[in-house]
């Protein structure tokens, strides 16, 4: 079975899209926040219906009864733990690889253009490939699969720069890992990010 994991957090005011404060507030970046993830999760909900995935909520903030009676309790939800996003997202494929999925994948909820045929391709190049990219505008990525563990694509990036990509992709190369990758999106991660 294939894993699909949402890295979200409960969009507290103030602790959520932080660097949106700026142009939002606490309360409009919380709810944009909030939009987002709904946005993201509906999408989720639709891929599932219609292509063999499991799917998970990691998040932060808040605690599971808050999470299920935002998004439901018919999701699967897990924190995400401990340490900087590279060591929370290793862990997440870690646990994923070790229930015997087959392919892993990691999307998070700031890309609006995100869509059910991005993720498909994604998993359909995963069979392919050993590691699955979606580039982001800012030179992050939106998404990352893989299709056996290979934790070293998760340290020694610079988290939160414009380096996310490209140090991910010289890891890559490093490894001689086949790379596939997806569309050039946008995030939003910053007030210029919201025109």
């Amino acid at each position: 079975m294939q894993h699909l994991i949402i890295f979200t957090r409960y969009p507290e005011p103030g602790t959520t899209k932080t660097r949106l404060i700026p142009a939002l507030g606490a309360e409009g970046a919380a709810k944009f926040h909030r939009q987002m993830t709904e946005k993201t999760v509906k999408m989720v909900r639709e891929f599932a219906a219609s292509y063999p995935v499991s799917t998970e909520i990691r998040y932060t903030g808040g605690n599971l009864a808050l999470m299920q009676a935002w998004l439901g309790v018919d999701l699967r939800y897990s924190l995400q733990g401990s340490g900087d996003l590279g060591d929370r997202l290793r862990e997440s494929f870690r646990e994923a690889f070790e229930l015997k999925k087959t392919a892993v994948m990691a999307i998070g909820t700031d890309c609006l253009d995100l869509s059910l045929e991005i993720l498909s391709e994604a998993f359909d190049q995963l069979k392919q490939q050993d590691i699955i990219l979606g580039p982001a505008d800012d030179g992050g990525y939106y998404l990352i699969g893989l299709s056996r563990l290979f934790p070293e694509v998760f340290s020694g990036i610079s988290w939160g720069s414009s380096e996310v990509f490209q140090q991910t992709l010289t890891v890559c190369q490093q490894l001689d890992l086949l790379v596939g990758f997806l569309p050039q999106l946008a995030d939003i991660d910053r007030p210029e990010d919201l025109k």
